[in-house]
């Protein structure tokens, strides 16, 4: 491939596939699985996709089927996929003292969603210091719930591996040891475990961009860049508002019989998960029409731009909805918070919903295509897959070999989606020799 046609996203994206074959080839040995039996290719595969893109779809109970190795392995490409490898990369540059040039700082651009070059080496630091930070409080205050219960080196182990997973909103969990695929729901009504995980969920899908300018202005909010007040205000009214829907829609369902601080922090987990994280506290399944209709709604809509979290982006659709509202009321510019959206936002907004919802509505036809399964369930399945949610009701084990590509193609562009489909739109353009001449069309 000529060197000109490698570009920053072309490489992000070729780097990401080499993490993904080399964690596949690592989990088909002997020594990752609890039997020491090799796994088969597609097996290894889909789960390392699955870790690599940060989703948590899985073909096998990470905690039954996987060797304390073959979890390492996991949590290696979970930690990778969440920070991404320019990142780290980039991190060991700084300790080493090497030199970090103009390439290397464009590329960091490109893969953490920066506005501008300046300021990428600094950043950079923060993330890697302030993930270390945060995952390192989240690992400590879940194991004062685990060490009590599992003893002290599994309970210790426990918290790191769930505090990294929740953090990178991946959604990996090793509570397979209580029932296969349960997750957290033995652990519904625990403040101390729901919260922490919440926490690092929210924390890692804000964004590094937006982490950026609330340790530089703190809390004050005038100083604020318009995509850190979009990002906040958008995160708060999806928590909020996905808290009260799911308590509405499950108060006399799947909450029935639970108390009030339980049904809290059901709903509230529930609000929160979707958005790219995996994790669930109550049964997937059991969730009413309503809920799982809701939940297929926020795995798409996902976490903000330049961060561990998938989805179109909580700021996607905030400029869609700007848009709609100028166009309804006939104003010149979509402004909010004495800011102006530039003129490209809705275009690029345009084209990441319409690209994501192309993407999903393929691969329910070629699933469908194949197979005989549940409207319902592959439809969730897809949005989860597109998502990077991992969030399932059980059709994951049911897929073949066919359907399985398809969900691993949808969770790696759905990753990529975030690092590639926005900054393409800002590469070098050719000029446009000829512009055709203007008609009016009937739209509506």
């Amino acid at each position: 491939m000529k060197s000109n046609l490698l570009t920053g996203s072309r490489k992000i994206m070729l780097g990401f596939l080499c993490i993904i074959l080399v964690g596949a080839l690592l989990l088909m040995l002997p020594v990752s699985t609890r039997d020491g039996q090799s796994t088969t290719f597609l097996g290894a595969l889909f789960c390392s996709v699955s870790a690599t893109c940060v989703t948590g779809l899985v073909a096998y109970d990470t905690f039954s089927h996987w060797s304390l190795f073959g979890q390492l392995v996991l949590l290696t490409e979970i930690q990778i996929g969440g920070l991404g490898f320019i990142t780290i990369s980039t991190f060991m540059m700084i300790v080493l003292r090497r030199r970090i040039g103009i390439g290397r700082r464009a590329l960091l651009q490109d893969s953490l969603s920066m506005l501008q070059v300046r300021g990428s080496v600094r950043l950079v630091r923060r993330i890697v210091l302030g993930t270390l930070l945060f995952e390192g409080v989240g690992a400590i205050l879940l194991s004062l719930r685990f060490v009590p219960q599992m003893g002290l080196a599994k309970g210790i182990y426990y918290g790191i591996f769930h505090s990294i997973s929740a953090f990178c909103n991946a959604g990996f969990d090793l509570m397979g040891f209580r029932e296969p695929y349960s997750s957290f729901c033995a652990y519904a009504g625990d403040p101390l475990v729901i919260l922490t995980l919440s926490a690092l969920i929210i924390i890692g899908g804000i964004g590094f961009i937006v982490w950026e300018d609330l340790v530089t202005h703190r809390f004050h909010w005038n100083r604020y860049r318009l995509h850190t007040k979009l990002v906040l205000i958008s995160t708060a009214v999806l928590l909020v508002g996905g808290t009260a829907l799911f308590w509405i829609l499950e108060n006399h369902a799947l909450f029935a019989g639970m108390t009030l601080s339980e049904k809290f922090l059901a709903a509230f987990f529930s609000a929160v998960t979707p958005r790219t994280a995996g994790f669930n506290s109550v049964d997937t399944a059991a969730l009413s029409n309503g809920s799982l209709f809701l939940t297929i709604i926020f795995m798409f809509i996902g976490g903000s731009p330049g961060s561990t979290a998938g989805g179109i982006k909580t700021i996607t659709v905030l400029v869609i909805l700007l848009h709609l509202k100028s166009y309804i009321f006939h104003d010149k510019d979509c402004s909010i918070f004495g800011g102006r959206l530039e003129a490209d936002a809705v275009k690029k907004a345009t084209v990441v919903v319409c690209l994501n919802l192309f993407l999903a509505i393929l691969g329910m036809m070629i699933i469908f295509s194949v197979q005989t399964l549940p409207f319902t369930e592959v439809m969730f399945e897809v949005f989860s897959a597109i998502g990077t949610a991992g969030m399932s009701t059980g059709v994951t084990r049911q897929l073949s070999a066919v359907s399985k590509v398809v969900i691993m193609i949808l969770m790696y562009f759905g990753r990529m989606g975030s690092l590639t489909f926005a900054m393409s739109f800002t590469e070098r353009k050719k000029p446009v020799k000829v512009r055709y001449p203007e008609e009016s069309i009937v739209i509506g």
